[in-house]
């Protein structure tokens, strides 16, 4: 094989894992929910700003992912508990709020950071040789992870019992309470994993990306655009849109340019969102 497609190849695997990695918080608050969290992508940054932190503090970078997992979590629960759970049943009002937190949640990083970009000093990016390429060690790393990741949450979704809890909740609501399920809790936890899954993102991708308080707005956007295109509630869904966007963007930047391939992705949702209304996508 010519080692320059087996480069490419790599590095489309890597720019689907790190999509994959920063859109299944929101995909599993949203699909599961019903809440659009338009501070999803600060979520993402506050993981990499944990980073950010304990290197400040002279501690190992292993150590910023328990503490991005403890203030994603800690803050996940507040923002649930005093802001989304009275507006469950107002979509559009949680789209709103959830906006006004992201523009706080940057305020707020600016004030403590400053509005420059950050660096992660590391050896994390060691080249392994790989069928006669060098390729970053800890890309690599990154593409397994997400593998492992996915099969992880497709098995919790499936055979756990919260797994099935969280299903009963989704399907119908009333019948779960019926039965007893805790819904107002069962709520809680799955924002709780959404936002959590979204820290732990920020921290893996935080050696690899220029780290600013401004860098949410771009894993949201790549996050939306994934859910309008692979639809929500199913694994096969949301790989489906990882695979056509992240592969979309990737293939198009490499050929024309990185702003080629944003607008080629705009124009791909774009596109799914005219045929969904029209019947002509996920007809049954």
């Amino acid at each position: 094989m010519d080692s320059s497609w087996l480069l490419h190849g790599l590095n489309l695997l890597y720019a689907l894992s790190t999509l994959a990695l920063t859109t299944l918080g929101l995909a599993v608050v949203f699909g599961l929910l019903g809440v659009m969290n338009m501070a999803h992508g600060e979520f993402v940054m506050l993981g990499a700003y944990a980073v950010v932190t304990v290197q400040s503090w002279g501690w190992p970078i292993a150590t910023a992912m328990p503490l991005a997992i403890v203030a994603c979590g800690l803050l996940g629960y507040v923002v649930e508990r005093w802001l989304i759970r009275p507006l469950y049943a107002r979509p559009f009002d949680t789209l709103l709020a959830t906006w006004g937190l992201a523009m706080v949640l940057r305020k707020l990083v600016e004030a403590g950071y400053g509005r420059g970009y950050r660096n992660i000093e590391s050896n994390l990016s060691m080249p392994v040789t790989l069928g006669g390429v060098q390729y970053p060690g800890y890309r690599l790393a990154l593409i397994g992870f997400a593998i492992v990741v996915m099969i992880a949450l497709a098995l919790w979704y499936r055979r756990s019992a919260m797994g099935l809890r969280v299903r009963a909740m989704t399907g119908n609501p009333l019948l779960a309470q019926a039965l007893g399920i805790d819904t107002r809790r069962l709520a809680s936890q799955t924002f709780v994993i959404g936002v959590v899954l979204a820290g732990a993102a920020g921290v893996l991708l935080a050696p690899l990306v220029r780290i600013e308080p401004g860098i949410g707005v771009d894993y949201l956007l790549d996050s939306f655009f994934v859910l309008v295109v692979g639809g929500l509630g199913t694994l096969g869904g949301f790989g489906g849109g990882v695979g056509l966007i992240g592969g979309t963007q990737s293939i198009v930047s490499s050929l024309v340019g990185q702003t080629s391939g944003y607008a080629a992705v705009l124009i791909l949702s774009m596109l799914f969102l005219w045929l969904k209304p029209n019947g002509l996508l996920g007809r049954r």
